[in-house]
């Protein structure tokens, strides 16, 4: 995607692959951060920010066993939705609750400064794929939990519980910081052959003119661990 500015997705990515996925902000009085996208105005209220993202093409499943590629390594969970997590070295914990397509195409985003988002047509924390956890620098004043994401270490923990009382414990790979129009899609979402997960917020410099943020920050991860309930 080319133009952050714009709510509609190119048709060329709506047609092989999943779109930016650009979330997470910050408002403070006098300004609404936008999340890639123009501010909505919220009837009177300061605008909150709205992250959007394509609908999947139409031959990926949010099912992980019908999803391309083939575990090789590594353990694995079954599908169940995740419930909270927590990074130590961040000293961040937060409930997790899900995160959709709005009808307009744009993805919803956790409605408080302190809750992660999971979206729901990733596969889920644990099982074969990229699970994708999305949270707020800041939000309407406050601190948010992936405020410090970008200082995440190679080799941390990251751990999070899941609905069937199962716990996916998974280690760094790696931290990148990407320009909105450059968003890695296919290494955020394409297959992978082992379970996998994402955080993504927002990073880099403030722009005062288009009043978002002009990267992304994205931590790799993937499985170290599965203690299933």
């Amino acid at each position: 995607m080319t133009d952050t500015g714009d709510a509609h997705v190119p048709a060329g990515h709506r047609r092989g692959r999943l779109a930016l996925l650009a979330v997470a902000g910050i408002l403070t009085v006098t300004a609404a951060v936008t999340i890639g996208f123009a501010v909505a105005d919220q009837g009177g209220d300061p605008p909150r920010p709205e992250a959007s993202v394509a609908a999947p093409a139409a031959n990926m499943s949010p099912d992980p066993a019908t999803r391309p590629g083939e575990l090789t390594s590594g353990p694995l969970m079954a599908s169940s939705p995740p419930t909270r997590v927590s990074i130590p070295s961040l000293k961040a914990t937060a409930a997790i609750v899900a995160l959709g397509l709005r009808a307009d195409g744009a993805m919803q985003v956790p409605d408080s400064a302190t809750d992660v988002g999971w979206f729901t047509r990733a596969p889920t924390p644990g099982a074969l794929g990229p699970a994708v956890l999305a949270g707020h620098v800041n939000w309407k004043g406050r601190r948010g939990t992936f405020f410090d994401l970008g200082k995440l270490p190679v080799g941390a923990g990251i751990t999070v519980d899941r609905q069937d009382g199962g716990i996916a414990m998974f280690t760094v790979t790696k931290v990148e910081q990407y320009p909105k129009d450059r968003f890695p899609t296919d290494e955020v979402y394409g297959a992978t052959d082992h379970a996998a997960l994402r955080l993504v917020t927002c990073g880099g410099e403030f722009d005062d003119a288009t009043q978002h943020y002009r990267d992304n920050v994205i931590v790799y991860a993937r499985l170290a661990h599965a203690h299933p309930a």
